[in-house]
């Protein structure tokens, strides 16, 4: 299994810090902070890649609203195996998910070789 870091705070060249934000992309708390302080996220853009990170918004809605972008950055990592992607536990803090709601969604993420998950949506997958 490929398992990301609970505590990230720095990278290598070829590693991108995949986060949860907002829409309107303030980068005010949480992973999406340390990718603003740290590995470049854009304020005001909130989806998608951003200096050594990508955004995917959590903050809009359910976990149907959030699927779609989820998807996005599969396809996205997917076509850049050039990079390692170290996804943290999007949506599992200040969007106030659980990591039973939100690792599902990652479910193709597990078969990307280069995505690596948080060990708590790896566990919630594995008991499925």
């Amino acid at each position: 299994m490929k398992i990301s870091s609970s505590r990230i705070d720095k990278l290598n060249s070829d590693e991108i810090f995949v986060f949860g934000s907002n829409l309107e992309g303030m980068h005010a708390g949480g992973a999406a902070r340390i990718a603003a302080d740290k590995f470049g996220a854009i304020w005001g853009q909130g989806v998608g890649l951003q200096g050594k990170c990508y955004a995917i918004p959590t903050m809009h809605g359910g976990v149907d609203a959030i699927k779609p972008y989820v998807d996005e950055f599969i396809t996205f990592a997917k076509a850049n195996p050039q990079f390692k992607f170290l996804v943290t536990r999007i949506g599992c803090g200040i969007a106030g998910f659980t990591d039973k709601q939100i690792a599902p969604l990652f479910t193709k993420a597990l078969k990307v070789e280069n995505i690596y998950l948080p060990q708590s949506f790896v566990n919630e997958l594995i008991e499925k």
